[in-house]
């Protein structure tokens, strides 16, 4: 009697009988369940893999922890404060910044950009050494400062960093007192050569333009001054921890953020998008359930005199209704594990042989990112339990109900 529900079930879905209508419901049914599983489970390993291209790219601009204010912009810096920070177990190295808007102009161009002023510690720890497209990696040569501009600002001023005739014009506005008239007395100047150009990602590219820190401490009057210090740590030492040991020792006036948290809201973004595109998909499920109530309710009033017999025989209600619960998840489940199958081996196609290519000639990389995730499965498999449940409970009931109705 344990496993009756179960032997029923699966002799009406393998029935090897004349495939009547009810039996194409079924297979209408799987079939949908197994394309709305593939679906999402590909449109989820998209975001997956998006999400890691985002933080990867991050990371290869960004320090693993940033110190900056809480409240304003410039801070003083002294030795004392890098001391205590290179105390900390796991911190390698850190990068002095001064960080604002500039007017920069170069030949008969000009676009206002964000400046990084930048401590000699930034180059020797080859942050930019693999997103170099033109030129050299190279803020300071003995005396002489260089600049290394974003691909999207080369473009926009027409920057070429094989001429050595032509330099880039730094602009930025002083505090103007009142009675000033002289223009030139407005704003700070300075000139650098173009060293290099990179490209990371569009945001930066069309955006960011790196300075040695002496070069951005001269041109924005705030010598000894930071907006930020960016920490390094060792390849093997927690973030986590050095930030908590952080906090308690800097957390009172500065904001201690990891790679994560200096782009909360772009991650956070996606991560809401990928929430919408999962309920998205659970409704396109849960709309494909409506062929398995329909199927089993069609099949619970063809098998009244089936069901009347069981029950003249013994078999109770709670084993009757087992039997279309079963029924229901016989047809879900098997379209699930095909659709799970064919999703699976579709992201792991695209890994290996980037099936599907972003279609943009300056895409960071040229096909679509996948990663799988165990928890993108679980929440597939279970959403998919939830909607069996609810679309077989009500044929079950049917099937049951037509016993007392027999009994009259």
């Amino acid at each position: 009697m344990k496993n009756l529900s179960y032997f029923i079930a699966k002799r009406y879905f393998f029935s090897k009988k004349k495939k009547s209508f009810i039996n194409v419901l079924s297979i209408i049914s799987m079939v949908g369940v197994a394309i709305g599983t593939m679906s999402l489970i590909i449109v989820l390993s998209v975001f997956n893999g998006l999400e890691d291209l985002i933080r990867s790219l991050y990371r290869s601009f960004d320090a693993d922890l940033q110190i900056s204010l809480k409240e304003g912009k410039f801070f003083d810096y002294e030795e004392e404060m890098a001391q205590q920070l290179l105390a900390i177990e796991g911190v390698e190295s850190i990068t002095r910044v001064m960080e604002d808007n500039v007017l920069v102009r170069y030949n008969d161009g000009e676009t206002v950009v964000r400046m990084k002023g930048v401590s000699p510690e930034f180059i020797q720890h080859n942050k930019l050494e693999d997103y170099i497209t033109e030129g050299q990696i190279k803020l300071q040569e003995k005396e002489q400062n260089f600049a290394i501009v974003g691909r999207g600002i080369r473009y926009d001023l027409a920057i070429n960093p094989r001429n050595d005739f032509l330099a880039l014009q730094f602009y930025y506005p002083k505090n103007i007192k009142p009675g000033v008239t002289n223009p030139s007395s407005m704003y700070n100047s300075g000139i650098l050569m173009p060293a290099g150009v990179f490209a990371i990602e569009k945001q930066y590219d069309e955006k960011y333009i790196f300075v040695p820190l002496r070069f951005a401490e001269k041109l924005i009057g705030k010598k000894g001054k930071l907006t930020a210090i960016e920490v390094n740590l060792d390849e093997n030492k927690e973030v986590e921890k050095v930030q908590e040991q952080m906090v308690a020792q800097f957390g009172e006036t500065f904001e201690i953020l990891n790679s994560d948290e200096q782009h909360a809201s772009l991650l956070q973004a996606i991560k809401i998008e990928k929430l919408f595109v999962y309920l998205t998909f659970t409704f396109i499920l849960a709309v494909a359930s409506f062929n398995i109530f329909f199927s089993l309710t069609m099949l619970a009033l063809d098998k009244k005199r089936d069901v009347s017999i069981l029950y003249a025989m013994g078999a109770s209600k709670q084993i009757i209704r087992k039997i279309f619960l079963v029924e229901g998840s016989i047809i879900s489940f098997s379209g699930a594990i095909v659709g799970a199958a064919l999703g699976l081996i579709i992201c792991f196609l695209q890994q290996q042989y980037g099936l599907v290519s972003m279609g943009m000639a300056s895409a960071v990389q040229e096909a679509y990112p996948v990663k799988m995730l165990l928890s993108d499965f679980i929440f597939t498999m279970g959403s998919i339990i939830l909607i069996t449940m609810l679309a077989s409970f009500k044929p079950a009931s049917v099937a049951v109900k037509s016993l007392e109705v027999h009994r009259l």
